[in-house]
């Protein structure tokens, strides 16, 4: 596993990848991530005295936590591909708490790994911490989720989902079947975590795109955590307070998935009763769309970690790396999510 002739023709895989990921247009999101300036320091990889062998590098990651399915087959292809490409990896699972997840990069800091890559929590409050990376002359690559930092020089590149783009896919799917309504449309929201760079960009691409339909209204909007359990305890309480619900806007299919049990509990019908819309496309959540109790998935693809270790064998060697770095994804209607279904991977 760690000779070199292996993980050269690994790399050589995932380049290819990186490539695929990185072909969009759109810089994707409303986040500092989303500078794209090609002579910002954040263009520049630190410099290398010399190439290292795959083995001789040492990765420490942070993980948000393990609240959804879309989480767990993250963490799987990071760790899967960190071992395929003979890397050492530290990683860490912060348990949802910024805390944790500082604490976690100091420990990689002071224990001098080659790179740090995480998937902040939140979006703010990360500066000091990524100045004290900085200062130990450890790169730092953020992956899934943005910070709000105006100093892009604290981090390399940020590879991910395009966030505000996939709340603009949902609105686009809703505006389309509504375009001909002559009543209001009653939909509720369930935000992400609060705070988050997800939850922030999907609520921000979604009500862009349908704010030119007046009868489009949003009339409750609350966080349910990005959990399967919190999703199903707030819809239970948006049911008791609204009579009348036309549509409900996941921030992701645990939620979702979550509401569909408050739904069916209140004997009506998901995805009739109340049309749903749903982010990730998660195994769970494609079943659910395969059935009709789901009308729409926008994708939001996981499986980062073949493009992350490229990430880091070039920052490591000193190549320049692009500054944003956007997944391929799609989306998928019932009928299109009961044909994808048979070979999903995640």
């Amino acid at each position: 596993m760690k000779k070199l002739g292996k993980v050269g023709a690994v790399l050589a895989l995932t380049l290819s990848m990186t490539l695929l990921g990185a072909c969009s247009s759109n810089n994707g999101g409303n986040t500092a991530a989303d500078a794209g300036k090609t002579d910002s320091a954040a263009t520049k990889a630190p410099a290398a005295n010399a190439t290292k062998e795959a083995k001789d590098i040492t990765l420490g990651f942070s993980q948000v936590g393990a609240e959804s399915g879309w989480r767990s087959a993250n963490t799987k292809s990071i760790q899967d591909s960190a071992k395929e490409a003979g890397y050492t990896l530290k990683f860490s699972d912060a348990q949802q708490k910024q805390e944790n997840q500082i604490k976690a990069l100091r420990s990689f800091i002071q224990q001098k790994v080659d790179v740090i890559s995480f998937s902040p929590v939140v979006e703010s409050g990360w500066d000091t911490v990524l100045k004290e990376a900085k200062a130990a002359g450890i790169p730092v690559v953020l992956t899934d989720r943005a910070v709000d930092s105006k100093d892009t020089s604290l981090y390399v590149t940020f590879l991910g989902s395009d966030f505000v783009e996939e709340g603009r896919k949902a609105g686009k799917w809703l505006t389309e079947q509504y375009k001909d309504a002559s009543e209001d449309v009653n939909i509720v929201e369930l935000q992400g975590t609060t705070g988050s760079a997800p939850a922030n960009d999907r609520m921000a691409g979604f009500a862009e795109t349908i704010k030119d339909n007046p009868h489009l209204k949003v009339i409750a909007s609350q966080t349910g955590d990005f959990t399967r359990a919190k999703g199903k305890e707030v819809m239970q309480a948006f049911l008791k307070a609204n009579k009348k619900i036309d549509v409900l806007y996941a921030h992701n299919d645990d939620m979702a998935l979550g509401a569909i049990q408050a739904i069916e509990a209140a004997g009506l019908k998901p995805g009739q009763d109340i049309k749903i819309i749903s982010v990730d496309a998660v195994k769970d959540g494609m079943q659910a769309a395969s059935e009709g109790k789901i009308n729409f998935i926008v994708e939001c693809n996981p499986l980062l970690g073949p493009q992350l270790m490229q990430v880091v064998k070039d920052v490591v060697d000193g190549k320049p790396v692009e500054a944003r770095i956007v997944t391929e994804e799609s989306t998928f209607t019932s009928d299109q999510a009961k044909e994808a279904l048979p070979s999903r991977q995640y």
